[in-house]
């Protein structure tokens, strides 16, 4: 399941080809964010996560 638009991502990144891969690294980068967010909330007591969990 990819997890970032990818016409949102190019505009971003204008001028620059993007490899296959690079969408995939993305993708588990995100996860892998969003698992530390939400175990960052949770070990302060909350049950929401917030910007200052990432």
């Amino acid at each position: 399941m990819a997890l970032a638009v990818k016409s949102a991502v190019k505009g971003l990144m204008k001028g620059v080809r993007i490899s296959g891969d690079f969408w995939k690294g993305l993708d588990e980068r995100i996860k892998w964010k969003v698992k530390r967010a939400v175990e960052r909330a949770k070990a302060n007591g909350r049950k929401t996560v917030r910007g200052c969990d990432l």
